[in-house]
C-alpha cells in the first residue's frame, strides 16, 4: 500500500498573497500617491531628506505616534475616541523614571510598574465607559486632565533625570542598524494585526463598531470589547511613555501634549471612519508615515512649529472631509 503524499499548491498561495497586496494598494491608492508626492517634493527642497540617517531618524521619531495610532485605530473602529493617551504616556514615563532615580528600584520592575499603571488607567477608562454609558470623549477628557495632573504632582513639575544605562538603552539602543523603538513598534503591529484579523475578538471589534444593536443580539459582550480595547491603548501608551523616557534620558511631565491629535490624524488619514466599523492597520501605517514625514520635512525646511500646528489641523480636516465624501458616494 503506497502512502499518500500531500502536496502544497504554492502557486495558489502566491496568487492569494499578490491579491492581498493588490487590494491593499487599491484601497489606499489616494493616500499612497499623496505620500509619494510629498516625499518627492521634500527630497527636492531638502537634500538631507532622503539620507539614510534621516530615514532612520524618521522611523525612530514616528514609533511613538505609531504605537498610539495602533491603539487609536481599535478605539475609533468601535466608534470611540481616546484623548488621554498622551497624558497616560507621560504618567508611565515619569513614574518609571522616578522609581529608578528616587527609589532605586531595579530597571525591570520600574518598567513593569510604569506600564502596569498606564494599562490600569486605560482599563479604568474602558470600565467607566462600558458600565456607565458616559461618552468616551468625556471620560477620556477627564482622564487626560487627571493623568497630566498626577505627572506634575509626582515630579513636582520638573523633569526626572535617568542616568541608568540599562534603562536608557531601551530607547537609544540598536539591533544591528535598526533602532530598538522601531523593533518594538514592528512587533506590536504584527501582534495587533493577528489579534484583529485572526481572532474572534477582532471580528467582535468590527461588529461592535458597525452596529452595536446587531452585535448585542448576536451575543457579543460589548462591555468586554470596550474594556479590552481601552486597556490595550493604555498599554500601548504606557509602553511608549517608558521607551520615550529612556530615549530622552528623563521623565518629563509635559511630554505627550498633543500626541493624541497626531494619533487621531494618522488613523483618519489611514481611512478609519469616525462612524466606526471600518478601518485597517495597514491604512494606519500609511497615515503614521504621512504625519511623520510631514513633521520631519517641515523641520528640515525650518518651518515654525506654530505653522506646523496649522498644517496638521488642516490635514485632519481634509481627511475627515474625504471620509464624508466616501460615505456619501457609498450611499448613492
Amino acid at each position: 500500500m503506497q502512502a499518500k503524499i500531500e502536496t502544497i499548491d504554492y502557486s495558489a498561495s502566491k496568487i492569494n498573497f499578490l491579491t492581498l497586496i493588490g487590494n491593499y494598494f487599491k484601497s489606499n491608492a489616494g493616500i499612497l500617491i499623496a505620500f509619494v508626492l510629498m516625499c518627492v517634493v521634500l527630497s527636492i527642497l531638502s537634500p538631507a531628506f532622503l539620507t539614510g540617517s534621516n530615514i532612520l531618524n524618521v522611523l525612530r521619531q514616528i514609533s511613538t505616534n505609531a504605537n498610539l495610532a495602533l491603539g487609536m485605530t481599535l478605539v475609533i473602529i468601535i466608534c470611540g475616541i481616546d484623548l488621554s493617551c498622551g497624558s497616560i504616556l507621560a504618567v508611565a514615563g515619569t513614574l518609571a523614571a522616578g522609581l529608578i532615580t528616587f527609589n532605586h528600584m531595579p530597571v525591570g520592575w520600574a518598567v513593569l510598574v510604569g506600564i502596569a499603571v498606564g494599562t490600569g488607567l486605560g482599563l479604568f477608562n474602558g470600565t467607566v465607559i462600558a458600565k456607565t454609558g458616559i461618552p468616551p470623549f468625556v471620560v477620556t477628557l477627564a482622564m487626560m486632565t487627571m493623568a497630566r495632573g498626577f505627572a506634575y504632582v509626582y515630579t513636582g513639575g520638573l523633569p526626572v533625570r535617568t542616568l541608568n544605562d540599562s534603562f536608557n538603552v531601551i530607547g537609544n539602543g540598536y539591533l544591528g542598524p535598526i533602532p530598538l523603538p522601531v523593533i518594538y513598534t514592528t512587533i506590536l503591529y504584527i501582534g495587533v494585526m493577528l489579534l484583529l484579523y485572526r481572532t474572534k475578538f477582532g471580528r467582535y471589534v468590527y461588529a461592535v463598531g458597525g452596529n452595536r444593536e446587531a452585535a448585542r443580539f448576536s451575543g457579543i459582550n460589548i462591555m468586554r470589547v470596550e474594556i479590552v480595547v481601552f486597556a490595550l491603548i493604555g498599554f500601548l501608551a504606557s509602553l511608549s511613555g517608558v521607551v520615550l523616557c529612556a530615549r530622552m534620558f528623563s521623565g518629563q511631565p509635559t511630554v505627550g501634549n498633543g500626541f493624541e491629535m497626531d494619533a487621531i490624524a494618522a488613523v483618519v488619514l489611514g481611512g478609519t471612519s469616525f462612524s466606526g466599523g471600518s478601518g485597517t492597520i495597514g491604512g494606519t501605517i500609511i497615515g503614521v508615515l504621512v504625519i511623520g514625514v510631514l513633521n520631519n520635512g517641515l523641520n528640515l525646511l525650518n518651518v515654525s512649529s506654530f505653522w506646523q500646528l496649522i498644517v496638521k489641523g488642516a490635514v485632519i480636516l481634509l481627511a475627515v472631509y474625504i471620509d464624508t465624501l466616501k460615505k456619501k458616494s457609498g450611499k448613492k
